[in-house]
């Protein structure tokens, strides 16, 4: 990988230009000029259309230039395999067992625990510090390697269960061995996840992205339905110790396999001149707001369906159901970025979770609607979430991904923590966990409005690239 300065960045990246190779989208960077001595310049759109510029010029984005060199000799494959198959299983114990934490949140909840509310906070602590120490974590990857910071995730999510599984009476201690320890081995995991990949793939980046991701939904669905079986068996505390045994087991062996085929290039923690490009803003905050519905579904479906008279195992097998959804929305998106484009894609994650939080979830009394929803708002919400890293690659540079990346990821804190517990706290304040479909209605429409925000940000990134409606972005 080439190692060159990044120039002044003053204003922002343009229309994207598609290459005849390979569908991936660029940018470029223009610069204002003041003196008279300036090239007026042109740059053609994705259509071969030339635009003049009034008093600017075109220069090279160095980063993005290294990018497209790297991207050239990636092997498209090989070991690649490898570490898309060591993701699966890590993003299976990691993320999955994130999604699978309403199973978990039923049994405390009727335990006498806490409410929802308080312990839908350690269910969102998991995927939180994913954003919170994005940024150190882009250290420890340099510091130690990827195989080192994979390891020391997966030893901290087997740690923090089998540790858990002493603290079920203690909300506080639940906090810090599910919440916070859990959530720095999640963490630490998906630092490596996100941006290893990019190294193996260019043209095919959407495709092995979707199949790696695969690996949370697949993880959620299996958990969903082993935590359901085990507490009802053997209790909660040998529940979360086999999971525990369980995710070492494998886990680790899996990190093991994670390789980095280029060393992880040495630059600043934060590149601060992508906030001067109104691309990156629009993407950063419309991603941000985006994060706060994704855990509604899996952290509230299974209180819903009890307080709708159904059995816990009808909860479970939803959480199941919306989990291997999201497994499906993760691959089946990441054929479409490979096809229509990464932002593209995004949009269309949000339509759908737009129309299934604000029309389907809230006239869903039966069983039949609720599936309807799990399956379209789980594949929506699979797609959003593992079409992120390879829009940010195919956007600014596979360079400059793990910078832009954690920048990106540690907006998405305030979501990650605080998105399902507001909808909790609606829940109680509109009539509690038994009140029925009354009580959580607004929650669903908070969830929905917050999507559709989400959207509009999206959108505006989306036309700021390309104003073409049929452009590849």
């Amino acid at each position: 990988m080439l190692s060159m300065p990044v120039p002044n960045l003053t204003s922002d990246y343009c229309q994207a230009a598609r290459n005849s190779a390979m569908t991936s989208t660029t940018t470029a960077i223009e610069l204002a000029t003041s003196s008279a001595s300036s090239h007026a310049g042109s740059l053609r759109n994705s259509n071969g259309r030339k635009n003049e510029v009034s008093e600017t010029y075109t220069v090279t984005d160095h980063v993005l230039e290294a990018s497209r060199e790297a991207d050239s000799t990636v092997p498209e494959g090989g070991y690649g395999w490898a570490i898309i198959a060591s993701g699966f299983v890590l993003l299976w114990w990691s993320l999955g067992t994130t999604y699978a934490w309403g199973v978990m949140q039923t049994a405390l909840v009727s335990d006498g625990l806490a409410d929802p509310a308080v312990l839908s906070f350690v269910g969102s602590l998991q995927a939180a510090l994913i954003s919170a120490l994005a940024i150190v974590n882009s250290l420890v990857v340099r510091k130690a390697g990827v195989r080192a910071t994979a390891m020391l995730g997966a030893a901290c999510m087997g740690g923090s269960e089998i540790l858990s599984s002493f603290t079920i009476h203690n909300v506080g201690a639940l906090f810090f061995t599910s919440g916070i320890v859990m959530g720095m081995g999640v963490s630490l995991c998906f630092a490596v996840i996100s941006t290893v990949p990019s190294q193996y793939f260019s043209a095919k980046r959407g495709l092995a992205n979707g199949f790696m991701f695969a690996g949370s939904g697949f993880g959620g669905a299996a958990i969903s339905f082993a935590l359901d079986s085990l507490i009802q068996k053997l209790g909660t505390a040998w529940a979360y110790r086999i999971l525990g045994l369980m995710t070492l087991a494998t886990g680790l062996p899996a990190a093991w396999l994670m390789k980095e085929r280029v060393p992880v290039e040495r630059r600043g923690f934060i590149e601060w001149k992508l906030f001067k490009s109104p691309t990156f803003v629009l993407i950063f905050i419309g991603s941000a707001i985006g994060t706060f519905p994704l855990f509604v579904p899996p952290f509230f479906l299974p209180l819903y369906t009890r307080s709708l008279g159904f059995s816990p195992s009808v909860g479970a097998g939803l959480v199941a159901g919306f989990s291997l959804s999201s497994a499906a929305g993760r691959i089946l998106s990441g054929f479409a970025s490979d096809k229509v484009g990464s932002i593209n894609t995004v949009l269309v994650s949000l339509v759908l979770t737009v129309i299934t939080f604000l029309a389907i979830w809230p006239t869903s009394t039966e069983l039949g609607p609720l599936i309807a929803f799990v399956v379209i708002n789980g594949a929506a919400n699979g797609a959003f979430f593992s079409t992120m890293p390879t829009a940010i690659s195919k956007v600014f540079g596979s360079a400059r991904v793990a910078i832009a990346m954690s920048m990106v990821v540690t907006g998405w804190v305030g979501g990650y923590l605080l998105g399902a517990p507001i909808a909790g706290y609606i829940l109680e304040a509109f009539g509690g966990t038994d009140g029925g479909l009354n009580a959580y209605r607004p929650a669903m429409f908070y969830a929905g409005a917050l999507a559709l925000v989400s959207g509009v940000f999206i959108l505006a990134a989306r036309f700021y690239i390309n104003k073409s409606p049929l452009a590849v972005v």
